[in-house]
């Protein structure tokens, strides 16, 4: 086992930089297969000695959360072998007809091959902060496979057209690390996000909570004729310095636990029997 590693300075999240464990990675997105940000991330997991298979939707899936939409024909979902642009030969690589969320699914029942170890997406075009994360398809790909055992880790660069992929394939490296030396028993969900910077101007990996907004907020400004007319403008982040949102905006990458549904066996809810069941349906009738 190697010395822990940080990434950046002041304030770093600390993680163990393990000797390589090789584990079969699908990486996946919402952007589409011709995204660069996904050959950023297969050439990074590959480069990492991991068994690397790429499925990606056939067209940009954005905000399509874990949904479960695909094309079909004749009863099955279309697959066509595809390579992402620049992606190095000897990586198989699928463009699928269909959102994240299900090629995540369809992966964890072997669609692709053996199923995967480790679900990994992105790199997302645009963050993935606060409450927006429910939206996100990228994040709903790392989510769909949690759900089937499978540790995730979604990665997304701040701002819509990013420059600086490679930033991103240094700092989700030792997370990746970090995630696949942790092993399988608790399908973690990491929810990485990286400044549109230049590697040496990041100052720092932070664990942070989710902001309590998103990244956008949206305004109805009328109902007429059958439409509603939205319009989207970008939220104010100086209000929780601290959150996710808010360490991004001052050049931190930043890093979250997400969980997939679960039940939550403490809640206190309400309960009745087969009698005052029939009692309340009584009343109301």
């Amino acid at each position: 086992m190697a010395a822990s590693r940080h990434v950046g300075s002041d304030g770093d999240v600390p993680f163990v930089d393990p000797e390589v464990i090789p584990v079969r990675v699908l990486v996946t997105n919402d952007d589409g297969i011709d995204s660069p940000g996904l050959t950023t991330l297969a050439v990074m997991a590959s480069d990492a000695g991991h068994d690397v298979v790429v499925a990606a939707p056939a067209r940009e899936s954005s905000g399509a959360s874990a949904s479960l939409l695909g094309a079909e024909q004749d009863g099955r979902l279309i697959v066509a072998p595809k390579s992402s642009p620049g992606l190095p030969e000897g990586i198989t690589s699928f463009a699928v007809r269909a959102a994240p969320g299900l090629i995540a699914f369809v992966a964890a029942y072997g669609g692709f091959g053996p199923k995967p170890d480790l679900v990994l997406s992105g790199v997302n075009r645009g963050a993935n902060t606060g409450h927006a994360v429910l939206h996100s398809g990228t994040v709903g790909a790392a989510l769909s496979g949690a759900t089937h055992g499978i540790p995730g880790l979604a990665v997304s660069m701040a701002y819509h057209e990013p420059r600086h992929w490679e930033t991103a394939a240094a700092i989700a490296r030792p997370v990746l690390d970090w995630l696949v030396a942790q092993g399988p028993d608790q399908a973690r969900v990491l929810n990485l996000n990286v400044p549109d910077l230049p590697a040496d101007q990041i100052r720092g990996l932070r664990k942070a909570p989710l902001a309590s907004f998103g990244a956008v907020q949206a305004r109805i400004h009328e109902l007429e004729h059958g439409h509603l007319q939205l319009t989207y403008s970008d939220v104010e982040i100086t209000r929780e310095p601290d959150t996710d949102a808010g360490l991004l905006a001052r050049g931190w990458a930043t890093v979250t636990q997400l969980r997939a549904p679960c039940f939550d066996a403490d809640a206190d809810l309400p309960e009745s029997g087969r009698q005052a069941a029939a009692e309340a349906v009584a009343a109301t009738s």
